[in-house]
């Protein structure tokens, strides 16, 4: 991994992965490290991909001041701008990622060049990531995991304070991917050692009013891709649809079958509609 200096002082670590022109890659969690990104379904075979671990996360240090908000990784998303020495940049965010990102683009809307939101979420927008998800869940009814994961994500939303073990955690899983397969089951159990919970519990605090944000991403003049899974519960396909007018140059694709991994549920998908809206003029 190649490392550098943020604005703050802060050790980050990125992988770069690829040949092409470069794209920028925050990923989510939130507070989980861009291993788990993988290369996007092969989308390093188009573009060189810059994959950075978020503060705390990875192989990228701890702030001394536990600072962990979205709004520093942004700043931090600027730093790894300057620090690839790019004037203007493609950038995408996956998740909470897709978070940074709209931070980002609302901070320094003259740094981007397109933009790419793979089932985002959109919090720091104030835009509801769950609209119908009930009705999103209930079109897999007949899978063989679904009172179970239903179950355990019920336990999870009734308890006060917030918590999650890992049993609940993995009962879940299913409905975060397109397909239950081998791939998937893989990919679900790497969540727990690719985790920082102190990243994952600080990047929400102390987040501004939407209103703001939302003014300066309705004044964006690049283009924006909203990615959605069919089957995404993070990003409703419905709340995307939703979500994609708050950018004046903004389009939406859904994923047949995806879920909120969707590189693994159809990676030739995911990389010729990534690949296609990064290379137009």
């Amino acid at each position: 991994m190649t490392r550098f200096e943020s604005f703050d002082g802060t050790e980050l670590a990125y992988r770069r992965i690829g040949e092409g022109a470069p794209l920028l890659v925050i990923p989510g969690g939130p507070g989980r490290a861009g291993e788990y990104l993988g290369d996007l379904g092969g989308l390093s075979r188009d573009r060189t991909l810059y994959i950075l671990d978020n503060r705390g996360t990875g192989g990228s240090a701890v702030p001394a001041d536990g600072d962990h908000r979205a709004a520093t990784l942004a700043a931090d998303v600027e730093a790894f701008r300057a620090h690839l020495g790019l004037d203007r940049i493609d950038l995408l965010g996956h998740s909470a990622g897709g978070g940074v990102v709209q931070l980002y683009a609302a901070a320094h809307p003259d740094r981007l060049r397109r933009v790419v939101l793979a089932g985002s979420s959109f919090m720091v927008s104030g835009v509801p990531g769950g609209v119908a998800r009930d009705r999103v869940m209930a079109e897999r009814a007949a899978e063989p995991w679904y009172s179970e994961a239903t179950a355990a994500l019920a336990e999870v939303q009734r308890a006060e304070p917030f918590q999650e073990t890992e049993a609940q955690r993995m009962a879940m899983a299913p409905l975060l991917y397109g397909r239950w397969d081998a791939v998937a089951r893989e990919h679900a159990a790497s969540d727990s050692r690719q985790r920082s919970a102190e990243a994952t519990e600080g990047m929400y605090a102390g987040l501004a009013e939407p209103r703001g944000v939302v003014k300066r991403l309705g004044e964006l003049s690049a283009p924006v891709l909203l990615l959605a899974g069919e089957h995404d519960i993070v990003l409703t396909r419905f709340a995307a649809a939703d979500a994609v007018g708050l950018f004046p140059a903004g389009e939406l694709a859904v994923m047949p079958g995806g879920g909120h991994f969707m590189w693994l549920d159809d990676p030739e998908w995911f990389r010729s509609t990534v690949v296609e809206f990064l290379s137009r003029d």
